[in-house]
Parts: structure tokens; sequence; C-alpha cells
């Protein structure tokens, strides 16, 4: 197999019991464990008006993650752009990029990472932003181009300052865009699934050579839980299900804890709903996770994993991504 690098993709998801401190500390413990364990990179995702999710002020807690950290990239998986400045994202993020030199991604996303009435208490133009994805995206290359220098508007902090953009997309339509600019391009199977396939193809298709680089590079979310036996990756599984079904009905309320798989969640978990956001899952032991890896990798031909693990117990995700990062590193190494 050739080399498939391996990364984490955390919402610092709030656990029922948990403070938001609590979780905050959990994502940074989280994140120092990957960095020992081998992953390439830790993004956090924008999401906002949830119980469940505390990564609503993106580039503090990657801050936050970068300090306590030494080797592993950092990154936003990403930043919903039309929900801000473009401006004001070039500055925060170039001012990561000077704080933790050669360790600070920026992926940008145009969907909301909320409901729409939220969205519009954020950004009463939102629909129009979202419209102008492309134009906000050339205006944060342009912030970051040394040549804005003698521009009579600038982010000054921004300038020729090391921090790569990634496009992110759950559809068709952001892969044209990142062909066209020659971006590395993050695909969201985690649970928008059905297009991945199309995406990347589009992608690849269309991709011209920049800059910033010379081929094709992609990224493709998948949840995985790795646990020591099938009947514990089960338990463990119960209260992703539970928190999938919430958001399919809208219901945002906290993380909660696993339960003993039973007729009545098993039934839940094979509704056809949840199985379509859930294909690209994972959930087992070592053996089983890597064998299920293997053949999502050999059939997409993906570059990068970026891997969700939504566990309610922090140790037990630790365990998992650990249990994921020796999956890898076996995989990386067979011929």
């Amino acid at each position: 197999m050739k080399q498939t690098a391996y990364s984490i993709l955390d919402l610092a998801i709030v656990s029922k019991g948990n403070s938001f401190r609590d979780t905050f500390d959990h994502s940074l413990a989280l994140a120092q464990a990957a960095d020992k364990a081998g992953y390439k990179r830790f993004w956090m995702a924008e999401h906002h008006n949830s119980d469940a999710i505390g990564s609503s002020a993106t580039s503090i807690l990657i801050g936050k993650i970068a300090e306590g950290t030494k080797r592993i990239r950092v990154g936003s998986g990403g930043i919903m752009l039309p929900n801000h400045s473009p401006f004001i994202v070039a500055e925060q993020f170039g001012t990561l990029g000077i704080l933790y030199p050669n360790r600070i991604d920026l992926g940008l996303g145009r969907a909301p990472g909320t409901d729409q009435e939220t969205a519009a208490a954020i950004r009463s133009d939102f629909q129009q932003a979202a419209m102008s994805f492309p134009n906000e995206v050339q205006k944060i290359q342009t912030y970051f181009s040394p040549e804005n220098s003698i521009s009579n508007v600038r982010a000054n902090v921004a300038e020729g300052v090391d921090v790569p953009l990634y496009i992110l997309g759950s559809s068709t339509d952001s892969a044209h865009l990142a062909a066209k600019k020659g971006l590395p391009y993050a695909f969201a199977s985690h649970f928008a699934t059905t297009h991945l396939t199309a995406a990347i193809d589009i992608y690849r298709e269309e991709f011209k050579s920049s800059s910033e680089l010379d081929k094709p590079y992609v990224l493709a979310g998948v949840n995985v839980i790795v646990a020591d036996t099938i009947e514990e990756a089960e338990r463990i599984s119960t209260s992703l299900y539970e928190r999938v079904v919430g958001i399919l009905t809208g219901n945002r309320d906290y993380m909660q804890p696993p339960i003993k798989m039973s007729d009545e969640v098993r039934n839940l978990s094979q509704h056809p709903a949840v199985q379509q956001m859930l294909k690209y899952s994972f959930f087992g032991t070592k053996e089983s996770v890597k064998t299920g890896i293997k053949e999502f990798i050999e059939t997409t031909q993906v570059d990068e994993l970026i891997v969700a693990t939504n566990i309610y117990d922090g140790a037990d995700r630790i365990k998992s991504y650990r249990a994921f990062a020796e999956i890898m590193d076996e995989l990386n190494s067979e011929d």
C-alpha cells in the first residue's frame, strides 16, 4: 500500500456531566497523545449553538492546542468562512502562524456550522457571503501574499506567513473550487457520505497545479472506534448512535454515556438515515477496523485520513486513537 497520512478531527465534544473547561482540557490531552502517536495534524471544527460541541471559538482553541503540543500540525477543519470577515481570519491565522511556525493549517468551508436562525445571528448577510465563497477565499490568499504589502488594506501579520489553505467540502461544489485553485481538498465523508466518490473524481480530473501544490491531495473523514473487543466497541458506539439521531432530529444535547448494546439501539443503528450518515464508519477491534480501513484506502486512494472518534469518555477516546495509530503504522509498513 502507498503511505497514507492520518490525522484527527476534533469537535471538542461535550459529554454529559462535563464542563466546557473539562472538554477543552480533554481536547488538549488528546492532542498531546496524538502528538506522540504520530498523527500528522489535529484539526478543530467550527460549530455554534450546540450543547454537545465546544469548538465555537475555533481559532482560540487552536492556539491552546498548539501551545500545548510540540510537533503535530494544528488547524481548522474548518473555519466556516461565510461567518467571518476574511480580513479578520487572515489576521488571526497569520498571528497563529507566527506564534507556531510551520504548524498551523487553515481549512475553509462554506457551511454555517449551525442552524439557519443562528447563522443569521452570527452574520445577517450569511447567504450572500456563502454565495461569494470563492471570492472570500481569494481575499484570504491575497492578505497572506507578500505582494499585498503595497495595498492600502493589509493584514500585516499574515503577509508571507506560511499557513497552508485547505478547501473543505461535503458536496461536489467545493471540489471544483479546490481543483481550480490548486489547493488540497478535504471531504467530510465522516457525515456527508453521498458524494465522496464524485467529489474526489471531479477534484482529481480538474486539478490545476499551483504554487501551493503540484498534484491533487485528498483528505477524507472517517468515523473510528477501536476497542479491545467487539462488544466493548459496540457499547462505546451507543453514545454516537444517540448523537446521530439527535442531529437528525434537531436535538443538540450533550454526548450521553454509553449503554449496553440492546436490540432497540441496534435497530436504531440500522435505520437508513443513520446508516447513510455513518457509511464510512469503522467500529471494532484493531483487526476488524484495520480490514475496513485498508479497503477504504484502496478504494478511494486518498492521501490522508482525518479521523473523528466521538466517544463519551476521554480515556476511551485516547485509547481508541492510539490503537488507530498502530493500525495505520502497520498498514503503512505493508508492501
